[in-house]
């Protein structure tokens, strides 16, 4: 799976990290993770990140270069 938009949209957003973590309820490594590819969200988290960001599954998988 190609990385997540997780980093480009966390900066877009102007959110550190530590920030997003705390908005997921999740640790900040683990955000880091997502981020670098070492790490893939389970599908309840991407349901978050696709809500806490406002695009699509589609878009934050980058299936898409569409954000809806």
């Amino acid at each position: 799976m190609e990385r997540i938009k997780i980093k480009e949209l966390r900066e877009a957003k102007g959110f550190s990290q530590e920030e997003l973590a705390k908005e997921l309820k999740v640790k900040q490594h683990t955000i880091s993770r997502y981020e670098s590819g070492e790490r893939e969200p389970d599908i309840t988290t991407i349901r978050k990140l696709c809500k806490f960001f406002n695009v699509s599954s589609d878009y934050l998988l980058g299936i898409k270069d569409e954000y809806n």
